[in-house]
């Protein structure tokens, strides 16, 4: 190391390692009773309804993981597989699947079943979202790790780490592209 990286690493303050938390000590459900309310035009819940739900748990576990505010970043692969009716009892589970230093992916999953009948709930629906933990002063703030706990969670948190690495290789190509465009005199 030279003396001017020691320097400069003396002169920054040393980050407290902050204790990681297992995935279940966040992960939560999120239930809700479809109402006609809540449909589009074709007489099924309308998609944004169910958007909603999926941003209120996963607010809800990265608030828990990082012990208060955090905002959505993104909102990544929002699959709807099947419709949602009225009265179906809707279940958003949802929980941290990896963390960065202020950053935490939550992976959703969707799960509908009749209000009145006792049939095991089918998953309508899954989506990861990408949150920052915030400060009061709406800047970015250290996370503690998720400790992933069974051999489920351990596969989330690798295939978490590969969407991250295609989000910030995408958002790469995208800013050279507009970069390139701009050199060419292209005016977007």
């Amino acid at each position: 190391m030279t003396d001017q990286a020691e320097q400069a690493s003396a002169a920054r303050p040393a980050q407290p390692e902050i204790p990681g938390k297992p995935t279940s000590a966040s992960r939560t459900t999120l239930s809700h009773i479809m109402t006609h309310g809540d449909t589009n035009l074709l007489g099924t819940v309308h998609g944004g309804v169910i958007m909603k739900l999926v941003d209120d748990a996963a607010g809800a576990v990265a608030g828990r993981h990082s012990g208060g505010p955090a905002v959505t970043a993104s909102m990544d692969e929002m699959a709807f597989l099947e419709p949602v009716r009225v009265g179906d009892l809707v279940h958003v589970k949802a929980q941290v699947n990896w963390t960065g230093r202020s950053s935490m992916e939550v992976g959703v999953r969707v799960m509908a079943e009749r209000w009145n009948e006792s049939t095991p709930a089918t998953q309508v629906g899954s989506a990861y979202l990408v949150f920052a933990a915030v400060d009061a002063d709406g800047k970015p703030r250290t996370v503690p790790p998720v400790l992933p706990e069974s051999e489920k969670d351990k596969r989330r948190y690798q295939e978490a780490q590969i969407r991250r690495t295609h989000r910030l290789a995408r958002r790469r190509a995208i800013m050279e592209l507009r970069e390139r465009r701009v050199a060419e005199g292209y005016q977007d």
